[in-house]
């Protein structure tokens, strides 16, 4: 069928009937009725310590808005607060992503998290993930605090470990930052530690690429994604296209399974992936883990399986019509300012989507 209707090739056939198994085991383990009336909540920092070359998420230097960070939560426990009373304490996962909210100061992370548990059932979810993408945003002390309020699976993200290409894309940490960290985290009791990669950046290789993923393999992370660089409109990449001409970008088949062969070795199945626009080399974005550290938050987005709350700026809110094979989407404004001031109508446009389609609040 693949063949047939969508011109597959057998290797990309052959993934993606392996991936839908795995989904299907993984979606039979969410409690029952949940899928139609239940749901997981995405929590938003949009602050980062720069800004990646290739980046178009909502983020914005922490730098710029130190002064601001406790308007910018204030606005988000609104948020919060709203959700918990419309659609109930008990969410099935909770992800708190970004930016990179390991950019907050510590202070300021226990504080979200500090209202994030006292609002939801945390420690009831499947899973409770918050990024620590960034190694040079994380420190001790931060990870304590994630240890603290029961975070159960955590994101190091070097997208290389290639320091020239660290330094060419913008992010101001080292290989061995990296690996201080993955290891720190390791020391303090993480269990479910995921890295993120991205095949295709500007300069490299395929032996680039592999000793990056020799480097992994040593760290032995509990989950991996392996994105194919996607140059979206908002990146830098492409609003300055003309600075950045030189730049050689190769993403290939061959490297593409060189990664995937890496991860098999080191004990990491596929379990999701999906496509984006402008991808380099028209590839996808696969996720890997060892059995029993999949994260089902991320099936549950792409596959569109459960309704999916999204809280704070530049966070997309999707809920899923039960029995109608369709989503309503509300959008929250990028801008960190206008989400500041205008966070009533934010939590407006979710009343009005949540009342045509209720949840069970519970």
């Amino acid at each position: 069928y693949m063949k047939k209707t969508y011109f597959a090739s057998d290797s990309k056939a052959r993934l993606c009937v392996e991936i839908g198994g795995r989904e299907r085991e993984l979606l039979s383990l969410l409690p029952e009725g949940s899928r139609g009336n239940g749901y997981s909540l995405y929590v938003g920092i949009p602050f980062c310590p720069t800004t990646c070359l290739y980046c178009s998420f909502t983020s914005y230097p922490i730098e710029k808005w130190q002064g601001r960070v406790d308007e910018y939560l204030d606005a988000l426990f609104r948020e919060l607060e709203y959700v918990a009373g419309q659609a109930g304490r008990h969410p099935v996962s909770v992800y708190v992503g970004g930016g990179t909210p390991t950019s907050l100061p510590a202070k300021a992370l226990e504080r979200l998290l500090e209202k994030l548990t006292g609002t939801f059932d945390c420690a009831g979810a499947i899973e409770f993930t918050v990024e620590a993408g960034r190694p040079d945003s994380i420190t001790r002390e931060k990870l304590e605090v994630l240890k603290k309020y029961g975070v159960t699976r955590i994101s190091v993200n070097p997208q290389t470990m290639n320091q020239k290409t660290l330094d060419l894309i913008g992010r101001r940490h080292t290989v061995e930052d990296v690996e201080d960290r993955f290891l720190m985290a390791r020391g303090l009791g993480f269990d479910n530690i995921n890295m993120d990669l991205i095949v295709g950046l500007p300069q490299e290789e395929a032996e680039d690429v592999r000793r990056t993923m020799e480097a992994v393999k040593v760290l032995g992370p509990d989950s991996l994604t392996v994105h194919s660089l996607a140059i979206k409109r908002a990146a830098r990449l492409n609003t300055m296209r003309e600075a950045y001409k030189d730049y050689k970008i190769s993403g290939t088949q061959e490297i593409i399974d060189m990664a995937a062969r890496y991860a098999r070795e080191m004990g990491l199945e596929p379990y999701y992936l999906y496509r984006q626009k402008n991808m380099a080399g028209n590839f996808e974005n696969v996720g890997y883990a060892r059995p029993g550290k999949a994260c089902i938050y991320n099936v549950l987005m792409m596959e569109e399986q459960q309704t999916i709350i999204g809280c704070g700026a530049g966070t997309t809110t999707k809920r899923v019509i039960p029995g109608e094979n369709r989503v309503e989407r509300v959008e929250t404004v990028k801008n960190v300012e206008q989400y500041i001031e205008r966070v009533d109508e934010m939590i407006g446009r979710k009343q009005e989507l949540l009342s045509s389609f209720p949840l069970s609040a519970v």
